[in-house]
């Protein structure tokens, strides 16, 4: 059976973040690791709605495509991008075209591993009406096993964990001294901080279009640089609390060193 804890991947990783607005925005990424600029996909009309997305192909909605120029209008202020990654589900597919037009990369490069965890049975569903309709797929999220996966075809947190955290390594390998971005989902980029803070518990929920930068070296070690900064939002249209959101703007975060959503 599977190990029913996602493993600590690496005993020498180790985290590093800055309190200032500005650190870690832009600055020439260190020679001998890539920066990855993770960025959570626009809304759409089911985060508003509260709708389980999962691997269904919902499209941004109007106020997603206003959070997708503003990121890519901040990022084509910043160092140059080399590559853009995506997941191939639309909303965070359009996201990307959108970053990459505005920072002058030609195209995008589409990586299924980067999709949302597969829900199951819950896709489709508003969360309490999954809790009645689908009570047996609502009960697997609730498991405190990582192994469990969710019926209805859906993938546990290991699985989820494996995928993505060897997709972004892989890109980061491909791109050492280099900035890219990857455009994926809030499910993904909470894997993602789990590979980078094992030990850390994720208090705050991941927002629409926020930008996440990661340090990843050829030794795996995996540097949070900046967590959740939605700055660039300030002049648009976004939610403070959509499904994958959160009630707060910003989270620059202070993760100690370590050894060792639905849309």
């Amino acid at each position: 059976m599977a190990d029913s804890t996602i493993p600590n991947p690496d005993p020498w990783v180790s985290c590093e973040s800055h309190w200032d607005t500005g650190a870690g925005m832009g600055s020439a990424p260190c020679t001998d690791c890539a920066e990855i600029v993770v960025v959570r996909h626009g809304e759409t009309d089911w985060n508003v709605e509260g709708r389980i997305q999962g691997h269904v192909d919902v499209e941004l909605n109007e106020v997603g495509r206003q959070q997708a120029a503003a990121v890519a209008d901040r990022l084509s202020k910043e160092t140059a991008i080399s590559a853009v990654y995506s997941s191939d589900l639309k909303r965070a597919l359009e996201t990307a075209h959108i970053i990459a037009n505005k920072c002058g990369v030609s195209e995008v490069i589409q990586d299924a591993k980067l999709r949302e965890r597969h829900l199951g049975y819950l896709q489709g569903f508003v969360l309490h009406e999954a809790a009645n309709h689908k009570p047996n797929a609502y009960q697997a999220t609730l498991s405190a096993r990582t192994d469990e996966e969710i019926p209805g075809g859906g993938e546990s947190l290991n699985q989820l964990f494996h995928r993505c955290t060897s997709s972004l390594q892989s890109i980061g390998m491909k791109h050492i001294g280099e900035r890219v971005v990857v455009v994926t989902h809030g499910g993904v980029v909470r894997a993602l901080y789990k590979r980078a803070a094992p030990t850390k518990r994720l208090r705050k929920k991941i927002l629409n279009a926020s930008v996440n930068i990661l340090h990843l070296s050829s030794k795996e070690d995996w540097i949070i640089k900046t967590w959740g900064d939605v700055n660039h939002l300030n002049n648009t249209a976004f939610l403070k609390t959509d499904f994958g959101g959160d009630n707060t703007s910003s989270a620059q975060i202070n993760p100690e060193c370590s050894s060792g959503s639905s849309g």
